[in-house]
Parts: C-alpha cells; sequence; structure tokens
C-alpha cells in the first residue's frame, strides 16, 4: 500500500519517530494513524529494552557554586560515548541538572 507523505508528516509530528520508520508503522497498518503510533510505541519499547542493559562508561563530571559560595554541586552524568559526553547539549544538560 502506498502511504501519502502528508500522513507521514503527521504521524512523525505526532511521535517524533523518523520518516521510514513512520512510513513502515503506516504501511503495516493500512494507514491507520491510531494503530501506526501503538506500532511505533512497541517498537520504541522494545529498543529502550535492548538498551538497558549497555554500561555507560563516558560522561563527564560538572560543578556548580552558587553565588556567595554557600551551595555546590558536583555532578557525574554518564552516557555510552565520549561523542554524546563532548557535545555541547549534553554539557548544557549536566548544567541544567545541577542548578535544580
Amino acid at each position: 500500500m502506498a502511504v501519502d507523505a502528508k500522513l507521514v508528516k503527521t504521524l512523525r509530528d505526532m511521535t517524533g519517530a523518523g520518516f521510514m520508520e513512520c512510513k513502515k508503522a503506516l504501511e503495516e497498518t493500512g494507514g491507520n494513524l491510531e494503530e501506526a503510533v501503538e506500532v511505533l510505541r512497541k517498537k520504541g519499547v522494545a529498543k529502550a529494552a535492548k538498551k538497558a542493559g549497555r554500561e555507560t562508561k563516558e560522561g563527564l563530571i560538572h560543578s556548580y557554586i552558587h553565588a556567595g559560595g554557600r551551595v555546590g554541586v558536583l555532578l557525574e552524568l554518564n552516557c555510552e560515548t565520549d561523542f554524546v559526553a563532548r557535545n555541547e547539549v549534553f554539557k548544557e544538560l549536566a548544567n541544567e541538572i545541577a542548578l535544580q
């Protein structure tokens, strides 16, 4: 079954999944949006289960000291690869967590 690109875009907007994953889910369900969301959810749970046992050997240590020096935080945030640990978004995440 050919799936309309607008329908794939709608599913992508709803779920945040990749284009090909959305297209395959819609083909599997005959174009039914609700069933496609459920298929993507089940696939996501299966992917998460596969990753659950992985070790996080990389990461960074971030420190934050509040003005006045009375409150401080030392945070260790781990990830799977050093590429992620060096990413600016990951560093911003560490900073935001430390501020909480």
